[in-house]
């Protein structure tokens, strides 16, 4: 099993827990949001590794309740860079680059959706083989309660 979750603290014993794991049960790959952000990218990539070298046969995206990522602006971070030294000069070429830094810094709306999206994302992923349950759910980090968004075993 591969698990993608995101790297706030409170879910460090919480998760586990609430999943009845043991040290070594589930590979986890974590990152603010429990995003799969982009199909090409590291996150996608340590799941893919996970299902073809280290035997994964199920995924599941865990995101919880009253995450920082959800509500998240772009304009608050990118002040925080330019307080903290980054010159707008970087940010500029940056962007004419090609990267929308404020698209690629902007959280969700929506934990639900944001859940549906990832695990869409990692489901319809051409690399991905047939047969792989992927399934969605939101834990409260309060109680370890699950809620299963999206079940991996339906079509």
């Amino acid at each position: 099993m591969v698990i993608l979750t995101c790297m706030d603290t409170r879910l460090l014993e919480l998760l586990p827990k609430a999943l009845n794991l043991g040290n070594g049960d589930a590979k986890i790959v974590k990152n603010a949001g429990a995003l799969v952000a982009h199909p090409f990218g590291s996150i996608m990539r340590s799941i893919l590794i996970a299902v073809y070298q280290l035997q994964a046969k199920e995924i599941l995206v865990i995101a919880h309740h009253d995450c920082g990522m959800c509500g998240l602006k772009a304009e608050p971070v990118i002040d925080s860079m330019l307080e903290r030294g980054i010159p707008q000069e970087t940010l500029d070429t940056l962007n004419y680059s090609g990267l929308d830094i404020k698209n690629w810094l902007h959280g969700f709306d929506c934990v639900q959706d944001s859940v549906k999206h990832s695990v869409n994302t990692i489901k319809n992923h051409p690399l991905m083989p047939e047969g792989i349950p992927v399934h969605g759910l939101v834990i409260d980090p309060k109680t370890g309660k699950l809620d299963l968004i999206v079940d991996g075993y339906q079509n």
